[in-house]
């Protein structure tokens, strides 16, 4: 038993309950920006996309992002994770996916100056990258495959 004691479930709970919150943002942000590049830039449906895109990721995305890197660390210290090979590379899918959540970030930013950068279909593609990562961060989580 390591340092969280009787607490290990309850932390590995909510790091689960805030996994989940971070995927639907994940996932629903760029549906999002696919119907937000259909109305012009300006106009009054762009600027309810603009406040839409903003509380998605303040009110969910951006908490939900902090609370599970704070769970998933007091996790990885308390099971001595840092020595595991499967770990490496789920920390590592990990990080690709809080840098997709950087670019999130950024792309709502760009769409709120008017800039429409990606197609559509770009987007839709690019919706897949959280769905397709997390199911080899699940995978490494609870097979351990090495």
């Amino acid at each position: 038993m390591g340092f969280l004691g009787n607490a290990y479930l309850w932390v590995k709970a909510a790091h689960i309950i805030f996994v989940i919150f971070l995927m639907a943002g994940l996932f629903m942000m760029p549906r999002f920006f696919v119907y937000h590049q259909e109305c012009a830039p300006g106009s009054d449906e762009d600027g309810k996309w603009i406040v839409r895109e903003r509380k998605l990721l303040k009110i969910i995305l951006n908490p939900a992002l902090t609370m599970v890197w704070i769970f998933g660390l007091l996790l990885a210290f308390d099971i001595g994770a840092w020595s595991m090979g499967w770990f490496h590379l789920k920390f590592l899918f990990v990080l690709i996916l809080s840098g997709y959540h950087g670019w999130i970030s950024g792309y709502a930013k760009k769409l709120a100056r008017g800039e429409r950068p990606f197609s559509d279909r770009k987007l839709r593609m690019l919706n897949e990258v959280p769905g397709i990562l997390v199911a080899f961060v699940v995978i490494l989580a609870i097979v351990k495959p090495f």
